[in-house]
């Protein structure tokens, strides 16, 4: 029977039909994610909980109008951030975004800088996978608590969790795939001794989950369908793109990783998440991608919107002008935002010759070409078989997937449209009963 696949993107909510036995998606629909709250400090960057819910049942609805024999609905979700839920699984706070930068604040005396040297002292940073990011689940329930807003009785949830459990009408389970720095990768299961160590010992987690089977039943436009999920947005395009333990995964769009697939866990310098299939997925994330790009865009179409013009097509006139340009000596460093490669950005070797539009975004990305070599390297010597990239940057950015084909040795294989989706798809596929 076919089913309905849900990704909740940072940029955008989309849904298509899974044709199980075709093994094929349905057009897709796309609604924006809500916008943060307006009017917040400066770093906190929050969404309306319900916002999101009622994006994703707008796209169930419809998909569910025009298909009307479906059967269940698989749910991905972006990784990371947090909100809390009642016992009957309804928020309780917005959702403090993965691009939340609160716990950063202060630098040395932050949480998140207390957090890792907890963590570091007592050796948990390796065996939670060294997942900790400003925007973690873990740094921002620290932070709530430092706070005093981290309620008794609270479930940690992301918000996948929070719209499976507004369709399913309770808590739901947490997936391994989406339970990102809050396991022990030795030992398995949620790793209470780390989280008791920062002040989290009463902090209620919700169940685990390891398999695919249903989270409850949700009725849809009066269609009675199981709801499966939400699983970890990453390991889904991965398993969309058909990636195997000898191949490397390039993903850019909005922000980047690049990882691989492992049979056993083994700490290295990059972090480490459950995958699907009782493997390991290496990864080095946060890496400058879509996200810094787009403040160079913000700055050009300022400058236009000072003047009274509304620029319509700023990206397609931007690879106009790297077209042209055959190579630049400027240099550009896109780490805008805090992550593995540095906390701050910057343009040098400008002259009265390179500083135009083609040289400035050619520089970028060679930047972003170079890092990606330099993060590979972070896994070993290792011979790829291919390097498997995706994301809709690199789709529409020509001469950014011309750099990467000069960076790396093994032949560059580009990953289906809609990655996430057809990981769903096979999901989809593999719970579907035999004939």
């Amino acid at each position: 029977m076919d089913a309905i696949g849900i990704d909740i993107g940072s940029t955008s909510i989309k849904g298509a039909v899974l044709h199980v036995d075709s093994r094929c998606l349905g057009t897709p629909v796309a609604r924006r994610f809500p916008a943060p709250l307006a009017g917040l400090p400066a770093g906190h960057v929050e969404i309306e909980p319900h916002a999101v819910s009622d994006t994703v049942a707008d796209v169930l609805t419809e998909l569910v109008a025009a298909h009307p024999g479906v059967g269940a609905v698989y749910l991905s979700s972006q990784m990371g951030g947090l909100l809390l839920l009642d016992g009957h699984g309804r928020p309780r706070t917005n959702y403090l975004s993965w691009r939340d930068e609160r716990s950063a604040a202060g630098e040395a005396g932050s949480t998140l800088a207390l957090v890792r040297a907890a963590w570091e002292r007592h050796g948990d940073l390796l065996t939670l996978g060294s997942e900790l990011q400003a925007g973690s689940a873990t740094s921002l329930a620290a932070w709530l608590a430092t706070h005093g807003h981290l309620t008794d009785g609270a479930t940690l949830a992301g918000i996948g969790e929070a719209v499976a459990a507004g369709l399913v009408g309770e808590g739901v389970p947490m997936h391994a795939t989406a339970a990102i720095g809050l396991l022990d990768l030795e030992r398995g299961g949620w790793h209470h001794a780390a989280l008791g160590r920062i002040g989290l010992e009463s902090l209620h987690l919700p169940a685990l989950a390891t398999s695919e089977a249903p989270v409850g039943t949700t009725v849809v436009a009066g269609r009675r369908l199981e709801v499966h999920g939400p699983y970890g947005d990453q390991p889904c395009a991965l398993r969309g793109a058909g990636l195997a333990p000898d191949e490397l995964s390039l993903n850019i769009s909005t922000g980047s990783q690049v990882s691989r697939l492992a049979r056993a866990f083994a700490p290295g310098p990059y972090q480490t998440r459950r995958a699907f299939g009782g493997m390991f997925l290496d990864t080095v994330t946060h890496l400058p991608a879509g996200r810094s790009l787009e403040l160079l865009v913000d700055l050009l179409v300022d400058v236009a919107a000072a003047e009274g013009v509304s620029l319509t097509a700023p990206w397609e006139s931007i690879q106009r002008r790297v077209a042209a340009v055959a190579d630049t000596d400027l240099d550009v460093d896109l780490a805008f935002f805090p992550g593995p490669l540095g906390t701050h950005g910057s343009v040098r070797g400008i002259t009265t010759g390179n500083l135009t539009v083609g040289s400035l975004f050619l520089a970028a990305y060679r930047a972003m070409a170079d890092a990606y070599a330099c993060v590979a390297a972070r896994f070993g010597p290792v011979a790829w078989r291919e390097v498997v990239v995706s994301g809709g940057l690199v789709r529409r950015t020509p001469r950014l997937r011309a750099l990467l084909a000069e960076r790396f040795v093994a032949p560059l294989r580009e990953s289906p449209e809609e990655e996430t989706l057809l990981g769903l798809l096979d999901i989809a596929c593999e719970n579907a009963p035999a004939p």
